[in-house]
């Protein structure tokens, strides 16, 4: 059975705490992304580091090696999106097809010590970037080609979640 697309819209995340993972997402600010991010890095270089890193638990959900690749390229395409909406007045970006990402890059068979050092640099960068924010830009706008808008503030507590999920997801 091949991986089933996630079609969810994650933003209800905003309203209330993700009862799988336990995030919060309202006690979370631009100030608060650059620790949180660097607190998780050494626990997903461990979990890519594991023998089975590689290994699917079940058919239908991804492998460690996979979240890994995925939030790698997470933290890349927040850290654009992050430049385009400090950058631009009513920023606008397209939505990303993660599954479709996934299977053109090929994360099942990605050597896992490169992930780890890709992901931790691409971690270190997106922390930089939101320590760089001002509480001044935290109303400035974005908007996704789905319609859904975020402020830097939303969409920094949308980012978190996503990789404290994930996080969840690998040592769950």
């Amino acid at each position: 059975m091949p991986i089933i697309p996630d079609t969810k819209d994650w933003t209800w995340v905003l309203s209330r705490p993700c009862p799988e993972c336990g995030f919060d997402a309202s006690v979370a600010t631009p100030a608060t992304v650059p620790g949180i991010i660097t607190t998780m890095l050494p626990r997903w270089r461990a979990a890519l580091r594991r023998p089975d890193a590689a290994e699917r638990p079940d058919e239908a959900t991804w492998s460690v090696l996979e979240y890994g690749c995925h939030v790698r390229d997470v933290f890349t395409l927040f850290d654009h999106r992050l430049a385009l909406m400090l950058g631009e007045d009513d920023a606008r970006f397209d939505d990303w097809d993660q599954d479709r990402t996934a299977i053109e890059q090929d994360y099942a068979n990605a050597d896992p010590a490169e992930v780890g050092a890709e992901l931790t640099a691409e971690g270190e960068q997106i922390a930089a970037s939101f320590a760089r924010v001002t509480e001044e830009d935290w109303d400035r706008k974005g908007t996704r080609s789905n319609g859904s808008v975020f402020t830097v503030l939303t969409f920094a507590q949308y980012f978190l979640h996503d990789v404290v999920h994930h996080l969840h997801d690998v040592d769950g």
